[in-house]
C-alpha cells in the first residue's frame, strides 16, 4: 500500500496576475502545510507546471498574455502536465463561467471573494 506524501512536500501552483490575490491564496495553502510557487499569467504557469510538477494548480481566468482557460487547455494537451488538476479562482462566477470551467478542463470554480474553507475543500482534487 502506498503511503501518501506528507503535506509539507506537496506543491501547489498559484496563478494570478494580481500579487495581492496570489499572496492571499498562497497564505491559505502555506498555513495548511503546502509549498507554493507562483505565476503571473498563463505562459508562466505552463513553464512552472512543467518544471515543478505541482500536485494542484489554482488559476485565475482573466490574465494578460494568456488567460486561464487557454493555459488549462495547454496543460491538458501536454503529456507532462495533463494529469495536474486545475481549480479556477475568479471573480467570474455566472452559470456560463461554471460551464466554461468544465469545458476547458477545470475541476472547479472558486468565486472571489472566497473563504479559506473553499480553497481547502478544493485540495480534494490533488492526488494522494
Amino acid at each position: 500500500m502506498r503511503t501518501p506524501a506528507p503535506l509539507q512536500s506537496r506543491l501547489a501552483l498559484v496563478v494570478d496576475d494580481l500579487p495581492a490575490d496570489r499572496d492571499r491564496l498562497s497564505g491559505i495553502l502555506i498555513k495548511a502545510g503546502w509549498r507554493v510557487t507562483h505565476a503571473g499569467d498563463g505562459m508562466q504557469a505552463l513553464a512552472r507546471a512543467k518544471a515543478g510538477r505541482p500536485a494542484i494548480i489554482f488559476m485565475d481566468i482573466m490574465m494578460p498574455e494568456m488567460d486561464g482557460f487557454h493555459a488549462c487547455r495547454q496543460l491538458l494537451a501536454d503529456q507532462d502536465t495533463h494529469a495536474i488538476p486545475v481549480v479556477f479562482v475568479s471573480a467570474k462566477n455566472q452559470r456560463a463561467d461554471q460551464v466554461w470551467v468544465r469545458a476547458n478542463g477545470g475541476r472547479e470554480l472558486i468565486a472571489k471573494p472566497y473563504a479559506s474553507a473553499d480553497v481547502l475543500a478544493a485540495l480534494k482534487f490533488a492526488p494522494e
